[in-house]
């Protein structure tokens, strides 16, 4: 029975706290992948290498004096890529902006340390787990402290008869910071709209007074603001 703890109970409590505590952050964020996602991936990734390292329980013979043995770096191999998949369905795109990425990447880690417990390396797998905590939750906590500068992708739409509104809603989102980017222009609805892209980086702060910059100008008739996060 203490042979079988050691085994097989120690790996599986210790992926279901590593992964709770992760997930909980994410969670807590209100993020796609959150408390039950993470505690699943890091199970489920325990249990595969657990079974690999067990091969004497499931080893069989195809021929007379020969046996199909696995090698269990083939299924850290397999369980990392299969990840992939998952963590493709947590990256969206509205508009412009990717969000995300991190979450996505929590998933990989917490996959990551799973492998860590089944092969028995608990001090590794620990160690990672509190620095996946450290990045995710204590680095945004410094973050907070110093000023917050937000990448948002900023699309406006205005009569194409209106002259002198592009220059204007230039001026607008350039108001405080210079660091503006052009990245599309089109003509719609028959060349009646245009609908020009920019992308700036603003303090979030300042998104507000932002949108009322440019819903002061004239002749716009609508603009989407897509601040980027993970």
């Amino acid at each position: 029975m203490t042979d079988f703890l050691t085994t097989y109970g120690l790996p599986l409590v210790s992926a279901l706290i590593a992964g709770a505590l992760i997930g909980l952050e994410r969670e807590w964020r209100g993020r796609a992948a959150g408390f039950r996602t993470h505690i699943l991936v890091c199970l489920s990734s325990t249990l595969l290498m657990l079974a690999s390292t067990s091969q004497g329980a499931w080893v069989f013979s195809v021929l007379p004096g020969q046996e199909v043995i696995a090698d269990p770096t083939r299924m850290a191999h397999g369980i990392l890529t299969g990840i992939g998949f998952l963590c493709a369905g947590v990256i969206f795109r509205a508009g412009f902006s990717i969000h995300g990425l991190t979450t996505a990447a929590s998933l990989w880690t917490v996959s990551a340390l799973g492998i860590l417990f089944g092969a028995g390396l608990f001090w590794l797998g620990w160690a990672g787990a509190l620095a996946t905590l450290a990045v995710l939750a204590a680095l945004k906590l410094i973050s907070r402290s110093v000023p917050e500068r937000t990448v948002v992708d900023i699309e406006v739409r205005w009569n194409a008869d209106a002259s002198g509104t592009a220059a204007a809603v230039e001026d607008a989102l350039t108001a405080g910071d210079a660091g503006l980017k052009r990245t599309r222009l089109r003509l719609t609805e028959e060349g009646h709209v245009c609908r020009q892209s920019w992308r700036l980086t603003v303090s979030s702060r300042d998104l507000a007074a932002l949108a009322e910059r440019i819903r002061s100008v004239p002749g716009v008739t609508g603009f989407d603001l897509a601040p980027r996060d993970d």
